[in-house]
Formats: structure tokens, sequence, C-alpha cells
């Protein structure tokens, strides 16, 4: 069974990797498809900001419909949809057709990230739930180091279009992996769908820092390869080696946060913040150094995965709800970010110059950080009594009515020696 479960929490791994690669593969192709489609950069950023606007949107609509169903069924539709969605993206002769297919992709990617994370966790004990967050979330955070900087490479090589193709292929190979190895049942599925402290103070403020926090660091990724080529003055052959330094750096925030998400979470938060934050002023006041530029790459990369990890184990501890419908609302929050990054920095772009973006960013996740400082001073919720029934579990069955049903039994004698040594005896 154990074994099972970590197969299964890898193959869900490497679908956190599939949608977040053709989510942000258009950041390292934009340049090609304005070209290819006869648009302009800020138009190819649209493509982000209309694929996180139907994630903002759908999110929580489609985790309420879905609910109920099995989630193996749920995971292996949203994925082979995902891929049918991408292959039409790689077919598409005008910019209307690539945006459609990129929405198509927005609405599964909705449901996706809603139940991903509860999911995985239902097959491991309540304990682990930030350590298998973590695990879950190096396929997102190896998407930026194999993802981004091969579909960039592909791009250059054999045109934008063989990048989709290679993605819808890896995306279909996916969903039949999931389908096979995530079990029918989850072992710890009504544990998984509640929170270890329900706040809902905090996972509001959670909300607006994510989306603030995400808007920030958006504003400057989505318009990274513009800044390398203009302001730090790369080679455009150096744009697929640039984006792997970023994705390496993710893969080892993500390690170094696994370490801290269940017994530090708001450290595991603020720490990625302030790194990020730091690293938008060391792009605007020296991004014309390579060397400085390719160091805050690595750094913000790092900062980036571990923020999203921190914030996804964050919600299962502080969730008011039921945790599908938590994650969906953190979905929605991750995606104002993004679409409202992208667009920012499309408007600044346009209207000033790239080097900008990374004031802006800066000062929008100094906000983030800013909101965050307070949470230690939010007052804790008063523990729920334990004999009044969990809204989240079915309700017990009723005692059966009528001359037959079962009278009481007497109580019984307790059946434990009088000194115990349970620590609540």
């Amino acid at each position: 069974m154990e074994r099972r479960a970590n197969a299964a929490l890898a193959a869900l791994s490497v679908a956190t990797f599939t949608f977040v690669t053709v989510e942000v593969m258009p950041i390292g192709l934009l340049t090609l498809i304005a070209d290819d489609l006869g648009r302009t950069r800020a138009e190819v950023g649209l493509l982000l900001t209309g694929y996180a606007a139907v994630v903002v949107l759908l999110s929580v609509p489609m985790a309420a419909l879905t609910r109920k169903m099995p989630r193996r069924l749920l995971l292996g539709a949203t994925l082979g949809v995902s891929a049918a969605a991408t292959a039409v993206s790689a077919l598409a002769q005008n910019y209307a057709t690539l945006l459609g297919a990129r929405l198509v992709v927005g609405l599964t990617q909705a449901l996706f990230w809603s139940i991903v994370a509860s999911t995985a966790t239902a097959m491991f004990p309540p304990s682990q739930r930030g350590r298998t967050v973590a695990r879950m979330s190096i396929g997102a955070s190896l998407a930026p180091v194999l993802g981004v900087p091969l579909g960039t490479w592909l791009g250059q090589q054999l045109g934008w279009r063989a990048a989709f193709w290679v993605m819808a292929v890896v995306g279909a190979a996916t969903c039949a992996a999931v389908v096979a190895l995530l079990p029918a049942a989850l072992p710890s599925g009504a544990t998984a769908a509640r929170a270890v402290a329900p706040d809902r103070r905090r996972y509001l403020l959670l909300l607006l820092v994510t989306a603030v926090g995400i808007t920030g660091a958006m504003a400057a990724q989505t318009y990274v390869t513009p800044f390398l080529l203009d302001v730090t003055h790369f080679a455009a052959s150096s744009l697929g080696p640039l984006l792997l330094v970023s994705g390496a750096g993710g893969v080892v925030g993500t390690l170094v946060v696994a370490r801290f998400l269940d017994r530090h979470p708001w450290p595991a938060l603020a720490v990625p913040l302030a790194l990020l934050c730091a690293m938008a002023v060391v792009l605007f006041t020296a991004g014309t150094v390579q060397v400085l530029a390719v160091i805050a790459l690595a750094v913000t990369g790092a900062a980036y995965a571990a923020f999203a990890a921190g914030v996804q184990s964050r919600v299962l501890q502080v969730a008011p709800g039921t945790t599908d419908m938590a994650s969906a609302g953190s979905s929605a929050a991750f995606n104002i970010g993004i679409s409202a990054g992208s667009f920012i920095g499309g408007v600044i772009i346009e209207d000033v110059n790239v080097r900008t973006v990374a004031l802006a960013a800066a000062v929008l996740i100094a906000v983030a950080l800013a909101a965050l400082l307070t949470d230690p001073l939010l007052p804790h919720p008063p523990l729920p009594d334990p004999l009044l029934p969990d809204p989240l579990l079915p309700d017990p069955p009723l005692p059966a009515a009528g001359p037959q049903a079962a009278a009481p039994e007497p109580p019984k004698a307790a059946a434990y020696p009088e000194k115990s040594g349970h620590p609540n005896v």
C-alpha cells in the first residue's frame, strides 16, 4: 500500500510538472509566438492573463460542483482534457484559436489545483502533510528546470509548436499513470478534508498575501525574457540556460522548505517573500550586471517555488471549511496574482520600459510581506469542542425505531488500570 501511495504521489508530482510547464511555457516562447502570429509581446503575454482569469473565476465553482466525484476519475479527466487542449494549441494557426485552447487548459487547471493537494495528503498520515505537499511540489519546481528551458530550446530549434506537441504527449502519459496508480478509495479522505487548525482570519490573510505577492512576482517573471535581452543584454541563445538556472533554484527551494512546512509554517512563507522582494530590487538596480542578474534569477526561482509550496501547505493547516474549497480559493488568489502581474507588467513594458517592471514587482512583494507580518498578531480561534459533531463527516446512523429497538446497554466498568500512562488521564 505504501509503495503504491508513493508511486501515485510521484505521478501527481509529474502532473504538477505538466500543468506548470504548459501554463508558463509562453514566457520562454513569448517572442517566437509574437513573431509567428504577428502579435505584440504584450498581446502574447495576455495568453497568461486569460489563462489565469479562467482559473480565478472557476476554481471555487468547479470544486463545489465536483466535490462528491471520485478523485481518480476527476484527476484523470482534467489531465486528459488538458492534454487534448494543448495539442489544439500546437495546431493553432491564429491567435484566437491559441487563446481559446489556452482557456480550456485553464479550465482544467482550475479544478486540478483545487483537489490535488488534498488528494495527495489523503494517502499519508496527517503529521506528514507539509512534507507530502513539498514532495508533490517537486514536479512544479522542476517545470522551470526542465519544462520551460527545453520548451524554449525546442521553440528556437523547431518552432514554438513543437514544444506544445511534446507537452501534449507528456500530459497524455501522465493521465494514464494517475488513473492507473491512484487508489480508488483514499485511506484518509475524511481526515484530509479538514484543516489541522482551522482559522478563518489567517486563511483570508493568506489569500491576500498570495494574490499581492504573486502579482509582484509574476509581473517580473512574465517578461523576464525581454528583460534579459534588452536590459542585461544576453544573447537569445542564452535564454534556455538562464531559465534552467532559475528552475534549478526552484528545486533547491522546494527541498529546503520541506523541512520547515509542518513545524514552522509562517517563516516558510515570510522568508521566501523577503527573498523575492530583495531580488526584484537587485534586478532593478543592477540588472545590467550579468553575474548579479544570474544570481538574482537563481534566488528568485528558489524563493518562488518555496513560497508556492508554503501556500499550499498553509491552506491545509488553516482552511476554515473543507480543504478542497480552501485550496480552490488559494488557487484563485494565486491566479489573480498571475493575471494581474502579467497585465501590470504588460502595461509598464508598453508605456515605460521593461526595467521598471522589476521596481513595480519589488513594491508589490513588499506590500505582501508587510501584510504577512501581521499574522503572528492575530488571535487564535478557540479549539473545537470534541463533543460536537464534525460538519465535514457524515452523520451517524439513527437508532432503530419501534418496539424491537435495542435497549441501551448499562454502563460498563472501566477496562483500564487505575493509573494510566496516557498523557490526558
